[in-house]
């Protein structure tokens, strides 16, 4: 039993706390600005519903661009730096918004300029982010941490989009988006204080990056249950990015919703991710982790249909529950396989892994983003949104169609050997 169980649970992890704190305030800036960047888009700058599409996709680009690199480059470094400095990083983008309203005014290549440099530091974040948890707590409580992060997570987008759309309709969008740049600030502050400092991975003499890179990606794709997994989440991410494109487009522009609707709308809808951050554990011990993840995607995913069929009327109660749903199959998916893969990789290659990861289904989101705003050009806002929601319905396939559906234990790294599960990559140490 870790020492963690012992003490009865996370909750007693200074160091934990510390990063739950930071990573909790961070969140609920950055709800504040995915609601705000969209509508400084639409209502300051006026963009059309493709150049709306296409600041979707500058937030996700970087996934598609550095993503692989970035995990042997992370995995080179201390993590707990380069949270910080991709935080500070992130903080000096978004406030460049509320400066250039004051100064100057706000135009579309400024708002794809700062989605870009943001989306860059989140790559680097956030493979640091999940590498650096493994190494601040037992990998027997993983799932709890997750939980607790996730949770955290999802009550940020509960009270994130509320407080951000009323502070929208007090400041502007363009000031509301100082909301989230101090947040990176403080987030940072919490973050620097963390004690546990792993020393600084050994330089090899004869490391190579294109080597390194080609490692993390062997590493995942040659694992027939993450190769799985990435196929699931990229589709379903594809899907999402394509209707979030234009979902603004429709809301905001044709249903003209004020930004406190939106924000109320918003924050009901991530109840769903608080009710799964909840159930996740219960659910992985009760049906098993392979199970949860088929499920958690193929019974919630056919909700979000109801965006394409939403009006001024009842039927914004019904898109509500709707994305509630969606929300929480969402993060009890999320939870349960992040935990697996950060339980199954042998710590020297989990930044790599966890890029790889990123990049197989993050990547698809720019993609998506593009896709919507041109077939919301073409086809319209509505045909979107349920081409959308068909494709996302059938992203859990390739779980079913793997081992993943009937696995109710999911294999671990023990520290022996791998060979059977990652394949001729990781070195036995018999």
């Amino acid at each position: 039993m870790s020492d963690e169980q012992r003490r009865g649970g996370l909750w007693h992890h200074l160091d934990f706390r510390r990063l739950w704190i930071g990573e909790t305030v961070s969140q609920f800036g950055t709800m504040v600005s995915q609601l705000a960047l969209p509508l400084v888009a639409i209502l300051v700058v006026h963009a059309s519903t493709f150049e709306v599409g296409l600041l979707t996709a500058c937030e996700t680009l970087a996934f598609l661009l550095v993503g692989l690199p970035a995990g042997a480059w992370v995995d080179r470094m201390r993590y707990r730096w380069v949270l910080i400095v991709n935080d500070l990083v992130r903080a000096a983008a978004l406030g460049s918004v509320p400066l250039a309203a004051a100064v100057a005014h706000v135009s579309i290549g400024q708002l794809y300029a700062v989605a870009l440099v943001t989306s860059v530091s989140t790559v680097f974040f956030d493979v640091a982010y999940q590498s650096y948890l493994p190494q601040l707590v037992d990998r027997s409580v993983l799932v709890e941490g997750n939980a607790k992060l996730q949770a955290s997570e999802s009550i940020s987008q509960i009270a994130g989009p509320g407080v951000g759309g009323a502070l929208i309709a007090a400041l502007t969008a363009p000031y509301a988006v100082l909301i989230d740049a101090a947040s990176f600030l403080w987030s940072a502050s919490w973050v620097a204080a963390i004690k546990v400092r792993p020393p600084k991975p050994e330089r090899r003499a004869d490391r190579h990056l294109g080597r390194e890179i080609a490692e993390g990606v062997r590493f995942v794709v040659g694992n027939r249950l993450l190769r799985a997994i990435a196929m699931c989440t990229g589709s379903s991410n594809l899907f999402s990015s394509m209707s979030f494109a234009v979902l603004y487009v429709l809301l905001a522009r044709q249903l003209h919703l004020s930004p406190g609707i939106l924000g109320l709308l918003t924050s009901i809808s991530a109840v769903g991710g608080l009710l799964g951050s909840l159930v996740a554990a219960r659910l992985a011990t009760h049906l098993g982790q392979g199970p949860t993840i088929l499920l958690a995607t193929a019974v919630t995913a056919p909700f979000s249909v109801f965006a394409a069929f939403v009006h001024r009327d009842w039927t914004l109660g019904l898109y509500a529950f709707g994305q509630l749903l969606w929300w929480m199959g969402a993060v009890i998916y999320n939870i349960t396989q992040v935990s697996f893969r950060q339980g199954l990789c042998p710590p020297a290659l989990l930044g790599r892994m966890n890029a790889t990861m990123r990049f197989l289904v993050w990547g698809t989101m720019p993609i998506g983003g593009v896709l919507g705003g041109a077939l919301g050009s073409l086809l319209g806002v509505r045909q979107t949104l349920l081409i959308a929601a068909i494709g996302g319905s059938l992203a859990f396939l390739p779980i079913l169609l793997s081992p993943l559906r009937t696995m109710r234990e999911l294999p671990q790294y023990d520290g022996v050997s791998q060979v059977e599960i990652a394949g001729p990559l990781v070195e036995s140490e018999h």
